[in-house]
């Protein structure tokens, strides 16, 4: 079981990455989000986003105590479990790669009040920070689409 919960936490090893693990691991969220995307309700839309983040704190929280490090760049579930968010409302493409984009950029540079949720422990504070940056993102596609 223990390898089964490592798999999926490093995005089936892409979180081993020595390159951008965070990145290269958030492209296992392209299809959840593409997916997503097909859905024609945003109420259903939320409710599976809300469902990926909810198998994502125990996930995470897991593997974080079986790999013995807070937060450790090997897992990434919580990066590729909250992607989807960025696209709630949306169907174009256009919004996944700009979503995409705006994910990682508040996830890397984690703008306040971002980085002080960081100090949570366990599955919630490894993947509360990338649920900000991902509602975030969302509201930059949001601004994207009204602009377009």
């Amino acid at each position: 079981m223990n390898r089964v919960i490592l798999l999926f936490a490093t995005g089936f090893g892409l979180g081993r990455s020595a390159v951008m693990p965070g990145t290269i691991g958030c492209l296992v969220g392209v299809p959840l989000s593409w997916g997503l995307m097909q859905l024609d309700h945003v109420l259903l839309q939320v409710m599976v986003a809300i469902f990926f983040v909810l198998v994502a704190v125990p996930l995470c929280g897991s593997a974080e105590s079986l790999i013995g490090e807070k937060d450790s760049q090997m897992i990434v579930a919580d990066e590729f479990l909250t992607l989807p968010i960025c696209v709630i409302g949306f169907s174009e493409p256009l919004f996944l790669l700009t979503g995409f984009v705006f994910h990682r950029i508040f996830d890397i540079t984690k703008p306040p009040p971002i980085r002080q949720l960081q100090n949570i422990g366990g599955g919630v504070g490894v993947v509360v920070d990338d649920v900000l940056a991902a509602l975030l993102a969302l509201g930059c596609n949001v601004l994207l689409a009204y602009w377009i």
